[in-house]
């Protein structure tokens, strides 16, 4: 039940996530630099840059290098390391998001940006901490690369990036998503809406365990969360 109410959640935050992101983008002053332009950064960095649906984030090693946590499907389906080095295409992102496979490894700054701009340490006047010396965070961020499991609400490439720069692993997007849904459920026309949908499964699909259920539980619960 737990697993599902979690995929469930995830899926709707890949949705919202899409207006999040551009909302995002679109307040913030911080002009982008260009993707060929690592002589502007410092060891230690948290670079971000839009790709796909997501706002990805990595930290800079120096010498052109990003550590990153990026989900990918390729590692399930080959061993050959020569194509999983290979850059992330989108598709390989998506499918990795789906089946929950990332890692965190290091690309050339080129590649992690994907042809996007790249916003430098944009994060600092959002986050309440103050950085770790920059040492200290490309430190954390080299000895964290490798095979992790990946979560788009618990575990993602935001997760990684403030816990090298910040100490603590946190989103701000996931905060987002949660104070996002907590309003939908505080909004008691929701849960009427809930139950009317279920009330037309019922009739559609006919009355059973599997539509019953919901159809009670969901409403309760949210009506007693509003």
């Amino acid at each position: 039940m737990l697993d599902t109410l979690t995929f469930l959640l995830e899926k709707l935050f890949l949705l919202a996530h899409i207006k999040l992101s551009s909302l995002r983008c679109e307040r913030d002053e911080c002009p982008p630099q260009p993707a060929g332009a690592p002589l502007r950064f410092q060891r230690g960095d948290l670079l971000e840059v839009p790709r796909t649906l997501f706002i990805h984030f990595g930290i800079y090693l120096g010498d052109n290098r990003v550590a990153h946590l990026i989900p990918d499907i390729l590692p399930v389906l080959t061993a050959d390391s020569r194509q999983i080095q290979e850059m992330v295409t989108n598709t390989r992102l998506l499918l990795g998001v789906l089946s929950k496979r990332a890692s965190i490894r290091v690309d050339s700054v080129e590649d992690f940006a994907y042809g996007a701009g790249i916003l430098l340490n944009a994060m600092d006047r959002a986050v309440r901490r103050s950085p770790l010396s920059g040492e200290e965070v490309a430190r954390r961020a080299e000895r964290l690369v490798g095979s992790v499991s990946y979560s788009l609400l618990w575990n993602n490439c935001e997760h990684f990036v403030t816990y090298c720069r910040y100490g603590s692993a946190q989103s701000l997007q996931t905060d987002k998503f949660c104070e996002w849904l907590k309003s939908l459920i505080r909004d008691q026309r929701n849960v009427v809406l809930t139950a009317l949908l279920g009330l037309l499964s019922m009739v559609c699909l006919g009355i059973s365990s599997s539509t019953a259920l919901p159809t009670l539980l969901i409403p309760f619960t949210l009506w007693m969360a509003s």
